[in-house]
């Protein structure tokens, strides 16, 4: 017992130093594939979620900060089925961003692998440039998510959608974003895919230290399904502000001073 504890606590520690539970990386396009039905059926399936977001966001003073008063109020005017507001660019963007974001992070992995001694570290680098691809690509559609979520007669379907937009200011006005876009996509990819690594090798090690080898063997596939929580958890906590931030910069236009100054904007009307 004593030496299986050992085990766990040492890989602990020794965790933010050598990522070996999650993969080595490389130009393999099933990264890309796998990541992007990943985040395309994981946020499809999470939109009425979302909406209620969104919605809190963009008409604070309405909803009061509490979830149940959102989903009664938006059942109650626009109905059941506006709970999937948006699912359409939501699914577009989000398989676009996470192809791109899962596929970017592991074919950055082996470049970014010696350039500081920490391997944590590196896989911090990589992320941050699997995010910044991914914070390009999602501009479009999450502009048109936000702005058919918050009114609901901007667009009656995201074709219609992304038109319109384009019609307003040109093929490119949703990169205008872009800052707002990284401010939440960066940090959001460094919180799950670097920790999704780190708690794989966690929980690797807990199920070492508490298992025998047969029922290890049995069991060590639920790794990632077990290290895919606590990311998850992490990576919303910290994209959450820069949320907020692309949310209101989407509502009401940039602001002076850029990202900092929505941000201003956001805390002055007392959303920070």
């Amino acid at each position: 017992m004593r030496t299986r504890l050992a085990t766990f606590l040492a890989s602990l520690v020794a965790g933010t130093h050598a990522l070996s539970s999650g993969s080595s990386g490389g130009a393999d396009w099933r990264y890309f594939a796998a990541g992007g039905i990943s985040a395309a059926v994981s946020h499809g399936y999470t939109t009425p979620i979302d909406v209620i977001k969104t919605r809190m966001q963009t008409n604070p003073e309405l909803y009061n900060n509490s979830v149940p008063l959102a989903l009664a109020e938006i059942l109650k005017t626009e109905g059941a089925l506006f709970l999937l507001q948006g699912l359409g660019p939501t699914c577009i963007g989000y398989g676009l961003e996470g192809a791109l974001k899962f596929g970017c992070y592991e074919l950055a992995k082996p470049l970014f692998a010696h350039v500081t001694p920490s391997a944590f570290a590196n896989a911090i680098l990589a992320s941050c440039v699997a995010g910044g691809v991914a914070a390009i690509v999602l501009c479009p559609p999450e502009d048109v998510r936000i702005r058919m979520v918050s009114d609901p007669s901007y667009a009656s379907n995201a074709w219609e959608g992304f038109l319109k937009r384009m019609d307003e200011g040109g093929p490119f006005a949703s990169f205008a974003a872009a800052p707002a876009m990284t401010a939440k996509q960066v940090p959001y990819t460094m919180g799950k895919q670097v920790s999704f690594d780190y708690f794989c090798d966690l929980a690797h090690s807990a199920l070492v230290a508490a298992c025998s080898a047969d029922v290890l063997q049995r069991v060590d596939g639920f790794t990632p399904v077990i290290a895919a929580l606590p990311a998850a958890v992490l990576a919303c906590v910290l994209s959450h502000p820069g949320d907020a931030v692309l949310t209101e910069f989407f509502k009401a236009g940039p602001a002076k001073g850029g990202v900092l100054g929505s941000a201003r904007q956001l805390i002055a009307a007392g959303g920070g």
